[in-house]
């Protein structure tokens, strides 16, 4: 019974094989048709039915590409094809979810001499050029034997191809590497994914100019989709690209990124669309593991890790940074550390100088700690399952199509060899399989010498070494094989008679042997008679004490991935800070000999003589000032791109999509005090970007940089640098050009938000009749109408201030903070009638035209006249002597020392509405805190401590300690790379990308160390 019920089974299987295979086709044949089965029964094998399940002594049975069974007790028919495997393995074939095979070659279109404002496009597509979901690989692909060669030698037998151009990248298509003339019986699933990346690609379009930007147009696009899907008006536009974006909402979605915070900054625009996108990485996940995590996201792994940078000069060791060092030596970890995460993952070939590195790769991989299980899984099953083709790929079972690998061994194991690859059932011989082992050892007769021959590594590139009788040192032999024949050549004798012999020969039973000529032209005859396996060094160390010593001498992740990073973060703790001079910025005034407690992240008491709780660390302050921390109300540091500059609005971009949490500055400006900071757009737009409020918490993730619950501010700006006049001729295209210009763009935006305010009232109204197109710029702009949003102007001529309150004022709003106001002097008086506050330089003036009438008396003569006056930096360098800035208000303008330091601390928070949190030392607020050397306004004061939210961030001491740890890191990973040099390693010259430290006219983009 159980033979029939086996039998029955079969023939299921194969009628499940042949419906595919035999299906009709619409193309006309040209000759005799010569129909095969391709039936191959492939028996003593062991199998690997998926990453996990193995069969000893199995066979796999294949018929016109497809798997018909896989087992032990498979029935073989007589017609079939038996190859016996001899105890080989069999994989399922590797698949790659991210490549660009088959597809055409992205064409770089040259640069303008001037702007672009609009796409150039033809046809109805999308307004944007960087937005092109209407691309399909499927349409694109060609078979391309040379890169299906390479990739099949990886051992690949499917790829997920997309074309790699724009922001939105269309379709990708899931095709065979089996490498047909014809596409269609390749072609294995046309609409298999959908693409995004951050890059603008062949796009020469102004706008995006920048991360934030591009963010941006990717929340738009689905904006514009939904609104798209769900609009009948019948007069409606016809836009293929959206159209083409609505069908591709059900496919996985593949997010490119270019570095670990990136990944964070995609998995919040699916987020907020219910995407969750599988986001090819770039190896560097394991230094934000813990927030990757919650992203819930699939990660595509590259595996080119960096080769050791070259270090041998201690001038060139200088321009490597210490994040590069550490990568080199933590990148091939990467799996591993998200493996013992739990975070899913596979892997690509995509980055790899040749894809038949994969293997290898793979091996540093499980060398530092991946397991050999999850490193199969990465590479079959788990990318076939994210395609939902998990019954078709990546596994040996009926019914799959019979991609398959066959190995000598373990495919892991660094012996190995791969000597086929059937891709639907047809065969590619990397390597002949009935290549004699030749590994071992030989007694090697010359010319009546006898010599001791030693051959190792695998049968198809043997490694062979001499040693003459008596001699300590083995001499190397080239050898070239070629099936059973050989080819070798090597050099005998010392140095002064030496003798080059040229051995042609074969393999003959166990033994080699043929014919060759010395180098005086005389012919003899060889032979190398097989004595016995090679031995095998004995591993003296213990594996575990080995393993422990790698462990010690590898470095440690640590938090932020930069120089002054730490291994965990500074905890909240219980603090006394005891005998301090307390500037409190309240009532109370200057405490002399004051204490301070800090509990949970807050200030729990105020006064003198205070008891230190149970279990608190008691900080004796005698001598010393105790401030609020510091705050800079226009600071550009912490960011990837401050200017998005491709419109004159820009309203709709976030400052929070580009923090660059690893900034060295961040920890520079604790140093000098500061603790929070407002990170502002650049002034390149009338109408900028939505600003992100944020406290210096060095080592967190850009998310926990932002102030919890801060309300939200736009960047606003006049004169110069907006109306782009000093930019040259070829910039005369964008609307506005000259001062009044920047009025008109200002007036013509709000008049178009009432508007959208208008048309979304109507649909409301409508119970579904109407749908309004959500607009992000306009979105923005009617928070400032709602007095939800608050505006931060970059401003110097007095004319320019008068009419930016004069636009607000008729439209039922007021501006919060004029920045910068070299001229607010001038029109004090009109400020505090609009109650508009002032955050300005101290005594920066002649740097360009439209501040000829800056004066250092400017922020004194404001607070004389009731205004909130702060000092902001603009600077990364003034930023962390905010301080000394706030000094010469004093020296300047005759202000009090303690309403100095308010420009710094407690009127920035008024500025930013968060005075009811910080700014001043007063119970209940954030313990944002500074312990000062000196008197905290005179140029001889050291920040000594900085707590941010009760947590240690800077202490003085730590910091030379962390300096130290930095120089023997430094020095460690230098060690190590020369000897990887010494052992015969690629290396790549030393060097990285400057960091660049914004200004308000920038429209650069910044980058991490790697």
């Amino acid at each position: 019974m159980k033979k029939i019920f086996t039998y029955c089974l079969l023939v299921c299987f194969w009628a499940v094989a042949t419906q595919h295979s035999w299906a009709q086709q619409t193309k006309p044949r040209n000759g005799v048709a010569e129909p095969r089965e391709g039936l191959y029964a492939f028996t003593h094998a062991t199998l690997w039915l998926d990453y996990r399940t193995k069969i000893e002594d199995a066979t796999l049975l294949i018929r016109q590409g497809r798997i018909v069974a896989a087992g032990k007790k498979v029935s073989i028919p007589d017609q079939a094809v038996v190859i016996d495997l001899g105890g080989k393995h069999v994989y399922p074939s590797f698949i790659d979810l991210y490549s660009h095979y088959g597809m055409p070659k992205v064409e770089e279109k040259p640069w303008r001499s001037g702007p672009q404002m609009e796409s150039s496009k033809q046809g109805a597509y999308y307004w944007n050029e960087a937005v092109r979901a209407e691309q399909e690989a499927a349409s694109m692909f060609v078979n391309k034997e040379q890169e299906a060669e390479s990739l099949k030698k990886a051992g690949f037998g499917a790829v997920l191809t997309h074309y790699p151009d724009g922001i939105v990248r269309g379709s990708g298509a899931l095709v065979s590497l089996a490498g047909q003339s014809e596409e269609h019986s390749t072609l294995l699933k046309e609409r298999a994914s959908t693409h995004f990346a951050f890059q603008r690609g062949s796009s020469r379009q102004d706008y995006p100019t920048s991360l934030m930007g591009m963010v941006a147009l990717i929340r738009q696009v689905y904006y514009d989709a939904d609104w798209y899907a769900k609009n009948q008006d019948p007069n409606k536009e016809h836009n293929l690209t959206l159209e083409a974006f609505i069908r591709q909402r059900s496919l996985p979605a593949i997010f490119e990124v270019e570095h670990r915070l990136q990944a964070l900054t995609a998995d919040k625009i699916g987020d907020e669309f219910g995407v969750q996108y599988i986001i090819k990485g770039a190896g560097d996940e394991y230094m934000r593991i813990e927030e990757l995590k919650r992203t819930g996201a699939t990660f595509i792994l590259p595996l080119n890790f960096p080769k050791p940078y070259d270090v041998s000069d201690p001038a060139d060791a200088q321009l490597v940074t210490l994040a590069q060092m550490k990568h080199w030596e933590l990148a091939p970890s990467n799996a591993a550390r998200l493996a013992q995460a739990g975070i899913p993952f596979v892997f690509t070939a995509a980055g790899l100088d040749k894809a038949e590195d994969l293997i290898a790769q793979v091996q540093k991989a499980i060398e530092a700690g991946l397991s050999p299980e999850e490193a199969l899984n990465a590479l079959t099953y788990r990318p076939a399952r994210l395609l939902g083709m998990e019954n078709e790929l990546g596994v040996l079972k009926p019914g799959a199509w019979a991609n398959f690998l066959i190995t000598s061994g373990n495919i892991f194991d660094k012996e190995t060899v791969i000597y086929e690859n059937w891709v639907q059932g047809k065969r590619y011989v990397l390597l002949d399989m009935k290549l004699k082992p030749i590994a071992g050892k030989y007694e090697l007769e010359i010319e009546g010498n006898k010599l001791s021959l030693t051959v190792e590594g695998k049968p198809h590139a043997p490694q062979m070494s001499l040693r003459a009788e008596g001699d300590t040192v083995d001499t190397k032999v080239n050898v070239q094989r070629q099936g059973d024949l050989l080819s070798l050549h090597f050099t005998l004798g010392s140095e002064n008679s030496s003798k080059l012999y040229r051995l042609t020969g074969w393999v003959k039973d166990k033994n080699l042997e043929g014919k060759g000529q010395n180098s005086e032209g005389k012919w003899f005859e060889w032979t190398a008679r097989y004595q016995g396996e090679v031995e095998k060094k004995e591993e003296k160390t213990d594996k575990k004490a080995e393993q422990k010593q790698k462990e010690e001498t590898t470095g440690e992740v640590i938090y932020p991935f930069v120089a002054y990073g730490r291994p965990q973060l500074p905890p909240q703790e219980t603090v006394l800070i005891k005998d301090a001079v307390v500037w409190t910025n309240e009532a109370e005034g200057i405490i002399q000999e004051g204490d301070v407690l800090i509990q949970n992240g807050k200030i729990a008491a105020v006064g003198k003589d205070l008891k230190a709780p149970k279990g608190a660390k008691v900080i004796d302050a005698s001598g010393k000032h105790l401030t609020p921390g510091i705050i800079d109300e226009h600071s550009h540091i912490a960011l990837f791109s401050v200017n998005e500059a491709g419109q004159a609005i820009s309203a709709e971009v976030r400052m929070a999509d580009a923090i660059n949490s690893e900034d060295v500055n961040i920890y520079r400006q604790l140093a000098g005090g500061v603790t929070a900071a407002q990170l502002l757009h650049g002034s390149a737009n009338p109408i900028g970007g939505q600003s992100a409020i944020v406290k210096l918490r060095w080592g967190m993730s850009p998310a926990q940089m932002l102030i919890e619950g801060a309300d939200g501010f736009i960047k606003f700006a006049l004169g110069e640098n907006v109306k782009q006049s000093n930019w040259g001729d070829a910039y005369r295209v964008r609307f506005p050009q000259t001062r009044m210009g920047v009025e008109q763009v200002m007036v013509d935006a709000f008049t178009r938000a009432l508007q959208y305010a208008k048309e979304k009232e109507e649909a409301a109204k409508s119970k579904g009749k109407k749908v309004v197109r959500t607009d992000l710029e306009l979105e923005t702009l009617l928070e400032i109408l709602n007095k939800k949003r608050f505006i931060t102007c970059h401003s110097y001529v007095a004319s320019e201030i008068t009419m930016l309150m004069r636009v607000a004022e008729r439209f039922g709003f007021r501006v919060n903070t004029f920045t910068h106001i070299l001229e607010g002097y001038k029109v004090a008086d009109k400020m505090k009638a609009h109650a508009a506050g002032a955050s300005t330089f101290s005594d920066w003036w002649a740097y360009k035209n439209e501040v000829k009438d800056a004066i250092p008396y400017n922020a004194a003569i404001m607070h004389k006249v009731g205004l909130t006056v702060a000092i902001n930096s603009d600077d990364a360098e003034m930023g962390r002597r905010l301080n000394q800035e706030a000094a010469k208000v004093v020296k300047y303008g005759g202000v009090s020392e303690e309403d100095a330091l308010k420009m710094v601390t407690l009127n920035p928070a008024k500025l930013l509405h968060l005075d009811q949190r910080m700014g001043s030392i007063k119970v209940g607020k954030d313990a944002d805190l500074v312990i000062w050397s000196d008197h905290p306004l005179s140029i001889y004061a050291k920040a000594e401590k900085t707590f941010v939210d009760g947590r240690l961030m800077y202490d003085i001491d730590e910091d030379k300690r962390l300096q130290q740890y930095v120089a023997k890191e430094r020095a460690r990973l230098i060690q190590k790379m020369i000897e990887a040099k010494n052992g015969g390693a690629a290396t790549q010259k030393a060097g990285h990308r400057p960091h660049k430290d914004f200004h308000c006219e920038d429209l650069e983009e910044n980058f991490l160390d790697f």
